[in-house]
């Protein structure tokens, strides 16, 4: 596992490894992203490669920042899907419905303690399971067929795994086979 530093942006460098793996894996990619900076620049960088697999593409729900809005524009959708990339969007699988019950009642509920243990780890490491549990909810990936995932902390994508993925609603069938790469946690404290 390649540990990176976490003041920099180490997103080439995931994207790398991501993109070696997948290829030796024969399996498709899912990238994280909120306004789809981070998917364009995968776009660039993988533009040039000849990737047999697919490339799905999770972003934020609607209303996750402001309500009744995206923070992807249509254009940069636009611009992801003519590129051949499928772009899901749907809820967090690892707080969604929980949150706005959790915000009501004051309490904690079983998916957001999952997330919360995933980010012992890293964020970014909780952001590749809640992406691959969303596509294979959208049917945008095979169940139980391993993939790679490329998620991150803020702005960059820092984060790569290999995942086993299943539905939400099989949670706790999904395995983490592999963490490429990762913030190194150690500089954070």
């Amino acid at each position: 596992m390649r540990l990176f530093d976490v003041k920099e942006d180490n997103s080439l460098e995931t994207f790398a490894l991501a993109y070696e793996k997948a290829a030796e894996l024969e399996t498709d990619i899912v990238l994280a992203t909120t306004s789809g900076r981070t998917a364009l620049n995968f776009a660039d960088f993988i533009s040039d490669k000849k990737f047999t697999g697919k490339v799905i593409i999770v972003s934020h729900a609607y209303g996750t920042r402001e309500k009744g809005k995206n923070a992807m524009s249509e254009e940069i959708r636009k611009k992801l899907t003519d590129q051949g990339f499928t772009v899901v969007t749907a809820a967090h699988a690892l707080s969604g419905a929980e949150r706005g019950l959790s915000n009501v009642f004051k309490g904690v509920y079983p998916a957001e303690i999952v997330a919360h243990a995933l980010r012992m780890i890293s964020a970014g490491v909780k952001v590749c399971v809640e992406i691959s549990l969303m596509a294979c909810d959208a049917g945008a990936i095979t169940y139980k067929k391993p993939v790679v995932c490329i998620g991150g902390t803020g702005k960059n994508a820092d984060t790569a795994c290999v995942i086993t993925p299943t539905y939400s609603a099989n949670l706790l069938e999904t395995r983490v086979n592999d963490i490429l790469c990762k913030p190194d946690l150690y500089e954070s404290n």
